[in-house]
Parts: structure tokens; sequence; C-alpha cells
């Protein structure tokens, strides 16, 4: 049963437990490079690296690509309801929230392909 993890270092922790690290690698570049959002990581990036680059994206497509962000997390298929629950405010904070999302949805996907 897929249990959601509750921290991007915890998702990470478990992707990389079961072995499907590089598949949640693989999924990120596939839609990101779907989403016109061109990202490349190689296999060789490191969980840490991984959560910094993602949330330094997500950061610059809220200040300058918001319209781009939205495709994206459409693409990914972020629920909006997750999305409006997020504060705001801050917008540092914001991405950090909204890359947890991603790659919480991506990491649903490998998951899930894996098992069944």
């Amino acid at each position: 049963m897929f249990v959601a993890p509750i921290s991007t270092d915890q998702l990470l922790s478990e992707a990389e437990k079961e072995n499907l690290y590089s598949k949640l690698i693989e999924q990120l570049n596939k839609d990101f490079n779907f989403a016109n959002e061109p990202i490349d990581f190689p296999q060789s990036t490191s969980p840490y690296e991984l959560k910094v680059q993602i949330h330094e994206k997500i950061y610059r497509l809220i200040q300058y690509k918001y319209a781009e962000l939205l495709n994206l997390l459409y693409i990914i298929d972020v629920p909006e309801e997750n999305i409006k629950q997020l504060d705001g405010s801050d917008t540092v904070e914001l991405s950090e929230q909204i890359a947890f999302l991603v790659l919480k949805r991506e990491w649903m996907k490998v998951w899930f392909r894996n098992k069944y």
C-alpha cells in the first residue's frame, strides 16, 4: 500500500531504499521536458542536489514564468487542491512546498509503476 512521504528527505530516502531513485530521476526529466521546461538530472545526481535544483527551478518559474509553472504542474498532475492550500506569502517557502508536491506526485507514479 502506498504511504505518502511527509517530507522531501523522507521521500528521497525511500526512493533510494527501494532502488527506484534512478526511475524517479527519469520521470522528473521526462515530465519537465514534456512541459518545455528542460531539465536534465544525470543519474549521478545526489538526493540533496536533486532537492536543491528542483527547488531553484520552481522558484525561478514562480518569479519569471508563472504560466509555465502552472503548465508543468498540470502535466505532472499535482492536485489543484494541494496547491490552493499553500501559503504564498513567502516565495522561497512556497517554491519549497511546490517542489515537494512535484516530487511526491512523481514518486507516486514511479512507485505504482514498479508495484503494479
